[in-house]
């Protein structure tokens, strides 16, 4: 692997005892070096975004943060959005690409209600976007998608991917983002079955809440929407900004 010469300005100085070598200015070689938060580029910005399945329900959260690595640049953020009447996207990772693929995957939604006079259903939705992110696989969009919403007999849908698109379906919850690890411990504690609207928008946001605040790169409040046959509904939640 190349080596990199670094010239050592933070040596301790040397010892007046007469045993002990005096001080010289040397050259010291880095030869490896540990990973630290914000390494990846998918991290750059942070965020976490959470799904869950209900009874005949589905819900999807983010966080609110845009950051640049630890710094916090505002807490309004958004990074989940709204495709058609029963169907949200999430799209953690960089922002840039974030913004990308959302005007990119609205622009192909609308030509396909044109064309097809119907919208697009949420599997569906969930191949396209698939589609889109291979079809870049070797200058990928830095985005891990999520799909969250109801198909035509209104039972709940939810997926995620990837960077390069290989999606994963389950019918209890995904999750993505820099806090993955923890949503997924508190997922699998809180999370039951066949929950109710109100019971899984209470799931849904302790798991979120409690996931981020361990999350140095995610945060600063939470937007939730719960999506069922006849309705959405969106609640903004406060978190801790410190």
């Amino acid at each position: 692997p190349h080596k990199t010469a670094r010239r050592n300005f933070y040596a301790r100085p040397a010892s007046n005892d007469n045993n002990t070598p005096k001080h010289t200015d040397t050259q010291h070689i880095q030869t490896s070096s540990s990973p630290i938060m914000g390494d990846s580029i998918l991290a750059y910005n942070g965020g976490s975004v959470i799904a869950m399945t209900g009874l005949n329900c589905v819900a999807i959260a983010s966080d609110t943060r845009y950051g640049i690595k630890q710094q916090t640049i505002a807490c309004d953020f958004p990074k989940v959005f709204k495709m058609t009447d029963k169907c949200y996207v999430g799209l953690p990772g960089l922002a840039t690409d974030t913004e990308t693929l959302r005007n990119l995957l609205t622009f192909r939604l609308n030509l396909f209600n044109l064309k097809e006079e119907r919208e697009m259903r949420p599997s569906i939705i969930s191949n396209l976007l698939s589609t889109l992110l291979y079809e870049k696989r070797f200058g990928p969009y830095f985005v891990e998608p999520v799909v969250a919403g109801l198909d035509k007999n209104d039972k709940p849908f939810i997926s995620a991917m990837d960077l390069i698109g290989a999606p994963l379906y389950t019918d209890d919850f995904v999750v993505s983002g820099t806090a993955t690890e923890a949503m997924l411990g508190m997922c699998e504690t809180l999370y039951r079955p066949d929950l109710e609207p109100e019971d899984l928008f209470e799931t849904i946001s302790q798991c979120l809440l409690a996931s981020v605040n361990r999350d140095a790169l995610s945060g600063w409040g939470a937007v939730v929407h719960i999506i069922t046959p006849t309705k959405i509904i969106s609640r903004t939640l406060s978190g801790r900004k410190d």
